[in-house]
């Protein structure tokens, strides 16, 4: 039920990242519908394939379906209320990325995959969805630019197991390797952290 509630929370942030995205390049409602719903559960079909975890889950479960539905009518009704699109949706989406990695570095061990394994599966799973949210709008996607991205997902998921191997009860460990990936995502953000670029610059 913990692991279950992660993810449908890990949905709903996304899928109102999807609506933001699609309302600001004024879709019409099915295509604000499509790009949160593939936002919200790109990732995890990824996910689900590459361990071979078919039908995928929200095919299993309704209530995916449902949450996504919920959440696009509700984001809409509420859009004017989200004076600041960008905001929110940095916002959304750092919360989506902290709940998925975790979500799915534990379909990870549950498939018996080693650590590193799992810790890519988790990034994955948070970072898939935003990336074709990101292609359908014309917009490049944000895990290939500077910004600290899969970065936070991949460290949040080391810590997981660092938590683990000092005993923190596992339920905890899940928590705060989520706190993690949000806040390392909110500081880069904040001070403006970046991954060094590897061009250089052209004399002229």
């Amino acid at each position: 039920m913990f692991y279950q509630t992660l993810d449908i929370l890990g949905t709903i942030a996304f899928a109102v990242s999807g609506v933001l995205v699609a309302m600001e390049k004024k879709l019409d409602l099915f295509g604000v519908f499509i790009i949160a719903f593939v936002t919200a559960i790109g990732g995890g079909t990824l996910r689900d394939l590459m361990i071979g975890n078919t039908p995928v889950v929200w095919m299993r479960d309704a209530i995916y379906m449902i949450t996504i539905g919920v959440t696009v009518v509700f984001a809409v009704l509420f859009a004017s209320r989200l004076k600041y699109l960008r905001k929110s949706l940095f916002l959304f989406d750092t919360l989506g990325i902290g709940l998925f990695t975790l979500i799915g570095l534990e379909k990870g061990l549950e498939a018996g995959l080693l650590p590193v394994m799992c810790i890519a599966l988790g990034t994955m799973t948070a970072s898939f969805g935003g990336v074709i949210r990101d292609i359908l709008c014309n917009e490049i996607p944000v895990i290939f630019r500077k910004e600290i991205y899969a970065t936070a997902c991949i460290l949040g998921g080391a810590s997981y197991f660092l938590f683990n191997l000092i005993k923190v009860p596992e339920k905890y460990s899940y928590v705060l390797a989520i706190l993690v990936v949000i806040v390392l995502r909110l500081l880069a953000v904040k001070f403006g952290i970046a991954l060094p670029n590897i061009y250089r610059k052209e004399k002229g």
